[in-house]
């Protein structure tokens, strides 16, 4: 789950801090972006649980109004939705079980949000049209949480002050963590029951080690990368540069000269994609023209091995 794009923003976002407090010690700065990327993990199940949660404030509510319509002899209400086949194998789920015991991560003390989420779900279409529907497939009940994730837990402030409130290290994360709830539901299969093998944390010990000599390159040999970035900028006063500018062509240098399975070409579009997000609106043109001189720069005086297209 913890893929290069994710390790990406947090080396520059963490270079950024170090970079603005004038910290230096590398040692230090690699506990805290494996800190935070384990945090972003924990985030993951943490939206999961809130998928969960929304069903079993559903199921309570089906209950109670089942009681009432009992009561008052009246026709009882659909539990189609809080019976939810996907969301039901979620919450058997083994591997999050154990981490959300592991961790403590609940949503019990925030109901407030889950209740309004709920409202905010039943009145949608989606539910409205999965309520009346004839079609009980797990692939319908599947379906219906994925336009119900969008519509009602990406882009939701209320979420974002949550999350907030629960860890500084989410702040940033969730946009990027969205997408992996999606994948995830997306490939829950009815047949693997409790043991559906959710993302795990990185898809494999080479991205650990991507991350730790990305952000430790970028640091230790800060001020040699940002000597490559005068040069280049020619005309242009380096130090009119935005700090998040530095930074971020700072790590893109380190990643050219010390990843040496990834392409020039798609280190220089990964980074410039990154400037359009957390920079200022003309960084992005700009660094992109800014890395492509420094890459032929590199590759003309043999310091860098990697071809240039």
């Amino acid at each position: 789950m913890i893929n290069r794009e994710l390790i990406r923003t947090k080396v520059i976002q963490l270079g950024y801090a170090y970079y603005h407090n004038g910290q230096t010690d590398p040692d230090k700065a690699e506990k805290e972006l494996l800190l935070s990327l384990s945090k972003a993990y924990e985030l993951y199940n943490f939206l999961l649980a809130l998928i969960i949660a929304i069903t079993k404030e559903e199921r309570l509510r089906v209950e109670i109004a089942a009681n009432r319509a009992k009561r008052e002899h009246k026709e009882e209400p659909s539990a189609r939705f809080a019976f939810n086949k996907f969301a039901l194998q979620l919450e058997e789920n083994l591997q999050l079980s154990q981490f959300l015991t592991q961790y403590g991560l609940t949503w019990d003390d925030d109901i407030d949000i889950v209740r309004r989420l709920c409202d905010m779900i039943e009145s949608s279409k989606p539910y409205q049209d999965f309520m009346q529907s004839d079609d009980d497939s797990y692939d319908a009940h599947r379906a219906v949480w994925r336009k119900l994730y969008r519509i009602a837990i990406l882009d939701n402030s209320d979420i974002d002050t949550v999350l907030e409130e629960k860890s500084i290290y989410w702040n940033d994360d969730k946009a990027v963590i969205d997408t992996f709830v999606m994948k995830t539901i997306n490939r829950f299969d009815p047949e693997n029951g409790e043991e559906q093998q959710l993302l795990t944390d990185y898809d494999s010990e080479e991205d650990r080690s991507f991350a730790c000599k990305l952000l430790r390159s970028s640091l230790t040999h800060a001020e040699e990368y940002q000597s490559y970035m005068s040069d280049a900028s020619r005309n242009w006063d380096f130090s009119r540069l935005a700090a998040m500018d530095v930074v971020i062509m700072q790590t893109a240098i380190a990643e050219m000269l010390n990843i040496p399975n990834i392409p020039v070409n798609v280190t220089i579009n990964e980074y410039v994609e990154l400037a359009k997000n957390y920079s200022t609106p003309k960084s992005a043109s700009y660094i992109n023209g800014m890395l492509d001189a420094i890459g032929r720069e590199l590759k003309a005086s043999g310091k860098m091995i990697k071809p240039m297209k």
